[in-house]
């Protein structure tokens, strides 16, 4: 069974840390353009990296789109590292997905428009001609493909966060039999720690001692106060926690060389209407150069998640 990457039970994390947004040359969210040719002649700074128009792609894009010189996305926010605003009490939009958003609608020569929209109204807003895509960690699966299709620009499950320096020798799952562990109360994360036990008790070391709490903060607090030796949440939590707690001095993530986007990792997909496979097709290649070009890897950098990005930019790769 696939790990949902939207599960917000397991992404507890302190917004206060985020970052300032970087870009230099459009806006994430509000305001229209209109113009097939008002954002071609721009570029965008993106994770420190200048990002450039493709002309062959703004060409290709769907008649509607490059006329309006927009794509209209919708997003779930605050869910960090993916989703944030730069401030509390501020609309304007940073994290992961949004700085993608920015680097694709650069290559493609229009702006992604970014908005709010609960995360359980997303597809049904694309499919009612609402949005044009969507761009919010979404976990690309086959019955979601049923009425959107993706483009899958991450793959990512459930990592493992230990204090700085990793004291403990860490390196698997396997490692945390017989040892207090931390997880949130509910979530896939602790379904996960269940399931080790019956490998615990094969490999004949004894089970993980599992410690729930209600909020992954109280967890981290547990990690912190050495109460125990790991946290087991999602992996782009976990680097974005371990990027951005005491300055990045507090924490670091477990990379286990078998699971380098984390246990059970499942795609993540920039979701597209189905009435625009134009649109779909001009993503797929958009983003397939941010990714030979370097650009994406620093993008993921920025946010601690470097483990999370894929070599190859695939539509509707869902497992499931």
């Amino acid at each position: 069974m696939l790990t949902t990457l939207r599960d917000r039970r397991a992404a507890a994390v302190a917004l206060a840390a985020c970052g300032a947004l970087l870009l230099t040359a459009c806006s994430g969210d509000g305001g229209s353009s209109g113009g097939d040719a008002g954002a071609a002649a721009q570029a965008v700074t993106v994770a420190g990296v200048e990002i450039k128009q493709d002309a062959a792609l703004h060409a290709a894009l769907p008649d509607a789109v490059r006329k309006a010189g927009k794509v209209r996305v919708a997003t779930d926010v605050p869910y960090p590292p993916f989703e944030m605003y730069i401030a509390e009490g501020k609309t304007e939009m940073t994290g992961l997905d949004h700085d993608l958003g920015q680097a694709l609608g650069a290559k493609l020569g229009v702006r992604f428009e970014f908005t709010a929209q609960k995360f359980d109204g997303i597809v049904p807003a694309i499919q009612a001609g609402k949005y044009d895509a969507a761009i919010s960690a979404i976990t690309d699966n086959k019955e979601r493909e049923k009425v959107v299709d993706f483009v899958d620009y991450s793959a990512s499950g459930t990592g493992i966060l230990v204090e700085a320096g990793n004291p403990h020798g860490i390196v698997t799952l396997n490692d945390l039999c017989g040892r207090p562990v931390a997880v949130q109360t509910g979530t896939n994360q602790q379904k996960l720690l269940d399931k080790q036990q019956d490998a615990c008790k094969a490999a004949g070391r004894p089970a993980v001692d599992v410690q729930a709490f209600p909020k992954d903060s109280d967890a981290q607090l547990a990690l912190r106060s050495a109460k125990v030796i790991a946290d087991v949440l999602t992996k782009p939590a976990a680097g974005w926690t371990a990027k951005t707690a005491d300055g990045g001095k507090a924490f670091q993530v477990v990379d286990d060389p078998a699971a380098p986007g984390g246990y059970n990792a499942s795609p993540n997909g920039v979701a597209v209407s189905k009435d625009l496979p134009g649109l779909t097709d001009a993503v797929q290649k958009a983003l397939q150069q941010l990714i030979d070009d370097g650009s994406l890897a620093k993008i993921y950098d920025k946010y601690g998640v470097a483990s999370i990005a894929v070599e190859q930019a695939t539509k509707n790769g869902a497992v499931d």
